[in-house]
């Protein structure tokens, strides 16, 4: 059996499938920009993906990352007020890698470089609508079971 990811931006929906089997799907929020492949464009990538990493296992529920480290804090309110202008990647970390050479992969349209994840978010009363930089963000609880039920070079598939 193949475990694989379905990205929608059209309904902001990420789905979790066993071969043809829908397991589950969750809200998320993607780019504000739509979709897109350049360094810089601030756009989500299409196409075929992987996990290339997997960033915070064990790591408490809304734990902050910067630079794909933990920094030591657990995102709160009063901390979103201190730092307003902070792009929040909280809990856990799913990095893609792009499959496809001149489309996601390679060049100035490479998803690993531009350093495009599925993660958590303080804006969770956003998911549903198009808010993020170029990331997948997520629930932090519903992050959380994608990745227990995902491994490094699971298969992500992003559509329009």
């Amino acid at each position: 059996m193949s475990l694989h990811v379905q990205i929608k931006l059209a309904s902001q929906e990420l789905s979790l499938w066993e071969d043809e089997k829908l397991l589950i799907t969750y809200p998320v929020s993607t780019a504000t920009k739509g979709s897109g492949t350049q360094i810089g464009s601030g756009c989500t990538p299409l196409g075929r993906h992987q996990i290339r990493l997997k960033i915070g296992e064990n790591c408490p529920l809304n734990t902050v990352f910067v630079g794909r480290r933990p920094t030591g804090e657990i995102y709160t309110s009063a901390l979103g007020w201190k730092y307003p202008d902070r792009d929040w990647v909280l809990t856990r970390i799913l990095w893609l890698s792009g499959l496809e050479p001149g489309k996601n992969r390679g060049g100035d349209c490479d998803t690993l470089k531009r350093l495009i994840y599925i993660h958590g978010t303080d804006q969770e009363s956003l998911l549903g609508r198009p808010v993020s930089h170029g990331c997948i963000r997520m629930n932090s609880k519903d992050l959380i079971e994608v990745f227990d039920a995902v491994s490094n070079h699971t298969i992500v598939n992003i559509q329009q």
